[in-house]
């Protein structure tokens, strides 16, 4: 086995336990910790190389990631979107780089749609009794309450992943 298939067995194994953790800590608790994001980032910084991916593929990612996470700022101080959202949408253009944060974002925004719709949906419904407490079911439940488009974010990001550079290193195509 070679260095650049074990970082990118790696990267698959942080990458994927990174987006199924901003999911759940978004549905559940409305948050994106800055931990699991710079989590990400450190990650990227110490496996891109190790993987074997060039200066040139590095550089190109934290361009994309940068321009990313700015227009992210914008729509965040406009009310658009959360800050969590911001930073877990620019820390995985990084991971994807200029060659797939197109398709994570067509994905993002596919996923967020059929995410929103189901979300209405459900807010019409009547809940139980017993779930009216404040729990984070109400919390999604409740009208007042913006959607956790994390949850979107980052199944778009593990749909993307397998056509990512990553993958070529971990396959070897």
């Amino acid at each position: 086995m070679t260095m650049s298939f074990l970082a990118a067995a790696a990267a698959m194994a942080v990458f994927a336990f990174a987006m199924v953790q901003a999911a759940l800590t978004d549905l559940l608790t409305r948050k994106i910790r800055n931990r699991l994001v710079l989590m990400c980032l450190a990650a990227y910084a110490v496996l891109a190389p190790l993987a074997g991916f060039t200066v040139r593929e590095i550089a190109g990612s934290v361009i994309v990631a940068l321009a990313v996470l700015l227009v992210a700022l914008l729509l965040f101080a406009w009310g658009f979107i959360g800050g969590g959202d911001a930073k877990l949408a620019a820390v995985t253009s990084l991971w994807f780089g200029i060659d797939q944060t197109p398709n994570y974002f067509i994905w993002t925004a596919l996923l967020g749609g059929a995410f929103a719709v189901a979300i209405i949906l459900f807010r019409k419904l009547p809940l139980p009794g017993g779930i009216q407490n404040g729990n984070w079911i109400a919390k999604l439940h409740s009208r007042g309450t913006g959607m956790p488009y994390g949850v979107a974010m980052a199944l778009a990001a593990l749909l993307v992943f397998p056509a990512t550079r990553w993958a070529t290193v971990f396959f070897g195509v």
